[in-house]
């Protein structure tokens, strides 16, 4: 990473802009933006070093910003739980020969994500289900996250589902997203993804991600959330399917 070209810090910074973006408008898709655009031009090791500091930046604001902090920890804990344990578990796809899985990994992952966005599935889970389901979707979640660097899956769409207010679910999502990114910097030094500098190119990609987040959320009351959402879940699914067919040419 460290003899990085123009190119790809053109692409890096072009695709944190567009991630910080998408985050401004609709409260999520950072790091599967990024890890889906620079996937295309490195090693997705590479490209979760990168996530790093942005994700973690971009998340604390998200997370500290809404109205049950405490609460929700109470309510998730054994989900954040999870969280960790899988992403450290997980995080030794990401190099080694068995990195093209990660990448084939996260493919399928986008391509499930925009399946199930653009369905408009919605599900609702009693809270008596919800709690002894929490710790094994953050296990679930976490293993995807170690593997494809990719937070959303299945923890959005069980946040999603245990019925919380709106408010209370962009917190909730902050918080899981928080949580994700701390274990993947811990998982990215268990197995030494980290290099030198890779602290400074990461905090480096900050700036067009929090350019991009600004933008997005002065954009967000201008537009149709449900039309950004459609062209977003639709784009995730263009590239998911690239990403994995082109593991296999």
């Amino acid at each position: 990473m460290e003899g990085m070209t123009s190119d790809l810090w053109l692409l890096a910074t072009v695709t944190f802009l567009l991630a910080g973006l998408v985050k401004g408008v609709i409260g999520m898709g950072l790091p599967t933006v990024a890890m889906g655009l620079l996937a295309t031009a490195m090693p997705p090791a590479e490209a979760a070093v990168l996530l790093v500091v942005p994700s973690l930046v971009t998340n604390l604001w998200q997370l500290l910003a809404g109205p049950a902090f405490a609460a929700l920890v109470r309510r998730l804990w054994s989900m954040m739980a999870g969280v960790v344990m899988g992403t450290i578990a997980g995080a030794g796809i990401l190099v080694g020969n068995v990195a093209g899985l990660a990448t084939v990994g996260l493919g399928v992952a986008l391509v499930v994500y925009a399946v199930v966005g653009l369905a408009g599935v919605k599900m609702v889970l009693a809270r008596r289900h919800g709690g002894w389901l929490a710790p094994l979707v953050g296990v679930a979640t976490g293993l995807v996250t170690g593997a494809t660097g990719m937070f959303v899956l299945p923890a959005v769409p069980y946040l999603q589902a245990i019925g919380l207010e709106k408010d209370e679910l962009v917190q909730a999502l902050g918080l899981s997203f928080t949580m994700s990114t701390v274990a993947l910097a811990l998982g990215l030094l268990r197995i030494d993804a980290w290099q030198a500098g890779s602290i400074w190119l990461s905090m480096l990609a900050l700036v067009p991600a929090l350019g991009g987040m600004w933008l997005g959320q002065t954009l967000r009351g201008r537009i149709s959330a449900a039309t950004f959402r459609r062209v977003f879940f639709a784009g995730l699914l263009v590239l998911g399917l690239y990403l994995t067919l082109r593991s296999f040419a």
